[in-house]
């Protein structure tokens, strides 16, 4: 994979946004591949596309990219927010490609897709409306706050601008795959919690009673549930059912 973006493609354009747009997807165009059949190569829809900016012409998966010069923060600037929850409700939300290049020499430092199984309206952030004085008067929009994501939702090819192997990428794009079934997005939204809860105790096997420690996060994230507890057990059951974990013993628990 040639991390070199082709500086010499944008030498028309004088819009930072069209530069970088044109420098980005002619990149991901020719060293992107698909995670779900791997097939080496994508193509790009044409520009009247609504949503997605590539396919794979093998098993139709779509793609959409963002790209953002230098260091990608907590949050992703994206579209409209009653249009983003409408896609979420829908079958026409695509993974998301993210892309991060070095302003100074325009090379590919991170490139990571977030499964579109991994969007959960809570993961949207609704963003003030524009002023009435502005050309879309009161439009609003919303961001992807990336911290709401577990990390096992960011599958990296590129990470601080080593290649990451393809065989690793397409494993961890396998290991959720589950995710797909999900269909109540209340449900999903509680799976890709405890998830992330499981994350941040940075180790492969954990207790009960760990995870039990989370249970005022959880209670503001879900304040309809009186019954945290059990459905942490719940959770955690779907998850080794799932093969995500490995029950090992009373209480004990191991990331598969």
């Amino acid at each position: 994979m040639d991390l070199k973006l082709n500086e010499a493609l944008a030498s028309g354009y004088t819009s930072p946004s069209q530069r970088a747009r044109i420098l980005t997807e002619d990149w991901v165009a020719r060293q992107a591949y698909c995670l779900e059949c791997a097939t080496p190569k994508l193509s790009q829809f044409s520009s009247g596309q609504p949503v997605a900016d590539f396919f794979c012409s093998n098993c139709h998966e779509e793609y959409e990219l963002k790209s953002k010069r230098n260091a990608i923060g907590p949050k992703l600037l994206d579209a409209g927010y009653c249009a983003m929850l409408n896609r979420l409700a829908s079958d026409t939300n695509p993974n998301l490609f993210v892309l991060s290049y070095n302003s100074s020499d325009f090379f590919v430092t991170n490139f990571f897709i977030i499964p579109k199984r991994f969007f959960v309206p809570e993961i949207i952030e609704k963003r003030k409306p524009l002023a009435p004085t502005a050309r879309r008067a009161n439009w609003v929009g919303c961001n992807i706050l990336l911290s709401g994501i577990p990390q096992t939702g960011k599958i990296f090819l590129v990470r601080n601008g080593r290649v990451e192997p393809r065989d690793r990428a397409l494993a961890t794009w396998r290991k959720t795959l589950f995710l797909r079934d999900e269909k109540d997005i209340s449900a999903k939204g509680w799976l890709l919690d405890i998830m992330r809860c499981i994350e941040s105790l940075g180790k492969p096997n954990f207790k009960l009673d760990e995870v039990y420690a989370f249970e005022a996060e959880l209670r503001t994230l879900h304040p309809e549930n009186k019954h945290i507890k059990d459905k942490i057990r719940q959770q955690l059951q779907v998850l080794r059912d799932k093969g995500y974990l490995d029950f090992m013993s009373r209480g004990h628990y191991r990331l598969a």
